[in-house]
């Protein structure tokens, strides 16, 4: 009953960083379980992605941005399931200040300013909020300094969201991948000395996919999820126990 394909019609989802990799797999799983969804993100440099459901609205939406972000959210009537996937990694780029500011802005004050602004109508329609984290919230990355940062205080925003959003009746949770294949991780793939350490450490000894985070994220928006808040998902085939 958790997946039926009609479960969550009527409402209606908001997915950020929808148009590529796991943000599209979440649209397409929320849109298969019956919800209007919109994905919204930069726009790809090949035009629109082939990967989207095409029952799936998309909007350009730059989260740095609060004007862009309040014009966003002014296109819904209501709105019951908010999702944050936008998300960049830099690597070690990341250690100059310019850059890490960007990360910064992009992965952690962007889900806020989305949080923030859709507070309202998630509150008048008792919706729910997805954080994306990462196995990064737990561990440190000599390489990515922020975006361990972002994803360490993904995980808190998320904890004290939910308390905060609780009197509203807003959940609030977030999912953790680990390795999942996508084009952000593409270079790791494509590294054999990489990816068989990253395989080797993983119980499961291979890569997630999309999908399957998809699923996870989609079950914290189902009535099977409500009494989950603050809550912080890992996605990783065992990664994080290894």
């Amino acid at each position: 009953m958790t997946f039926k394909d009609n479960l969550l019609e009527g409402k209606v989802a908001l997915v950020t960083g929808g148009l590529s990799g796991i943000g599209a797999a979440i649209a397409n799983q929320l849109a298969q379980l019956g919800a209007k969804t919109v994905a919204a993100g930069l726009s790809l440099p090949d035009g629109a992605p082939d990967t989207l459901n095409a029952r799936i609205g998309q909007r350009e939406l730059d989260v740095r941005s609060a004007d862009d972000v309040a014009a966003t959210l002014k296109t819904f009537d209501r709105l019951d399931f908010v999702v944050n996937c936008a998300g960049v990694i830099s690597r070690i780029e990341e250690h100059r200040l310019d850059v890490f500011e960007r990360v910064m802005d992009i992965n952690l004050n962007g889900t806020m300013r989305v949080c923030a602004g859709a507070r309202e109508m998630l509150k008048a329609s008792s919706g729910c909020i997805v954080n994306t984290a990462s196995m990064l919230s737990f561990f440190g990355g000599g390489l990515v300094p922020a975006y361990s940062a972002s994803k360490g205080a993904i995980a808190q925003l998320t904890k004290s969201l939910a308390i905060a959003y609780a009197a509203d009746g807003i959940r609030v949770n977030a999912i953790a991948p680990g390795w999942i294949a996508t084009p952000l991780t593409q270079a790791l793939q494509d590294d054999d000395g990489r990816s068989q350490a990253i395989l080797d450490r993983t119980p499961m000894h291979r890569w997630g996919q999309p999908e399957e985070v998809a699923q996870v994220a989609a079950f914290l928006c189902t009535p099977a999820a409500s009494f989950m808040t603050g809550a912080i998902v890992p996605v990783d085939g065992g990664y994080l126990v290894a």
